[in-house]
């Protein structure tokens, strides 16, 4: 088996913000193998100032994987704990290989085009208008499930952004999510949940930053607004301090990133743990590529978990990869009969 890698930019169709500032590219990489004439396909798909493998020496961990490919899936796993897009990508990779065609992960009535996934219609951070424009936009094209990262302007006019909503919809016929990115201190953070939850919302992706147990944990507590964990899970590698985390905070719903926390084995981990303490959870795509986009699609379908999912950033880039992926009135689709580009 040969294994190579190659380091792709993807180019945002208009400059998106985060908390994190605002974004213009996004690096990611490919893993490609080839043994007898099949081609297998993995992504990389690291979100710098964010993953917990954003570090020196990625590059030299993924030359050192190709190097030892013939590990295997379940041994390179283990060895790559440190290293959760990599992880992924090489899952995604030998599953590839595998399979009937490259991008035909997880065979199902979602690939063949005759079920789709339900999504929320991302709003991204920016000035107020621009937000309001998008929130149109979104419900315009028949989302019932609108996400709005918070956050980043002042926090009356978020709040303006959400009943501006509300006004028009109840919460049968939209659903809200907000994602404050740990923007909240918690000194303010309770009260501002109080303010939030009189707007009949859905849920609150990580209102303080990740690491702090304690806060979180009455938080999630004391809440009037259900709380997700997000940046909370990333790092988290072993399985009993994943445990001690959902025991010890308690969180109403948890959000699984499959790039950032060790792809499907590290998603079937979080997932049988949340379970077990009656947490709640949904996936959501971290910027990757439609390559990457496509596999955690096809994972999600085969869960069916009926709650929107945040599958929505195929549309991001000027320089994406021709998919079947589609999404249409809410609602991610694959389309069988389109055909893949795959150019590096």
């Amino acid at each position: 088996m040969n294994a190579s890698y190659k380091k792709y930019i993807l180019n945002f169709k208009r400059p998106s913000g985060t908390s994190r500032g605002i974004l213009t590219t996004k690096e990611t990489w490919f893993l490609l193998l080839e043994e007898n004439g099949r081609q297998g396909i993995g992504e990389c798909g690291i979100l710098r100032s964010l993953s917990y493998d954003d570090r020196p020496g990625y590059e030299e961990q993924l030359k050192w994987t190709c190097d030892n490919i013939h590990l295997g899936p379940e041994k390179l796993w283990e060895e790559l704990k440190e290293f959760p897009s990599i992880q992924f990508g090489v899952e995604m990779a030998f599953r590839s290989l595998k399979a009937e065609s490259p991008f035909l992960l997880f065979p199902s009535d979602f690939t063949e085009g005759s079920e789709a996934i339900p999504i929320n219609g991302l709003v991204w951070m920016g000035e107020e208008a621009f937000m309001k424009e998008q929130i149109v936009q979104k419900i315009d094209q028949g989302f019932d499930c609108i996400k709005l990262k918070i956050g980043a302007i002042d926090f009356e006019k978020e709040m303006g952004l959400l009943k501006f909503i509300r006004k028009e919809f109840s919460a049968e016929d939209i659903e809200i999510r907000v994602d404050a990115n740990g923007g909240f201190t918690p000194a303010e953070a309770l009260e501002k949940l109080k303010g939030l939850s009189d707007l009949q919302l859905h849920s609150i992706e990580q209102p303080v930053r990740q690491g702090q147990f304690e806060v979180m944990a009455d938080l999630c507590q004391r809440s009037p607004l259900p709380i997700a964990l997000d940046e909370e899970l990333i790092g988290v590698t072993d399985v009993t301090k994943k445990k001690e985390l959902l025991q010890t905070i308690k969180p109403q719903y948890l959000i699984f990133k499959p790039s950032l926390i060790g792809g499907f084995r590290g998603t079937e981990e979080w997932k049988l743990l949340a379970e077990e303490q009656g947490t709640g959870w949904w996936i959501t795509s971290a910027l990757e590529s439609n390559v990457g986009l496509n596999a955690i699609a096809q994972y999600t379908y085969t869960l069916h978990n009926p709650m929107s999912q945040g599958l929505g950033t195929g549309g991001l880039y000027t320089n994406n990869f021709d998919s079947p992926l589609e999404v249409k009135k809410g609602q991610l689709w694959y389309e069988p009969h389109k055909e893949w580009t795959f150019n590096l």
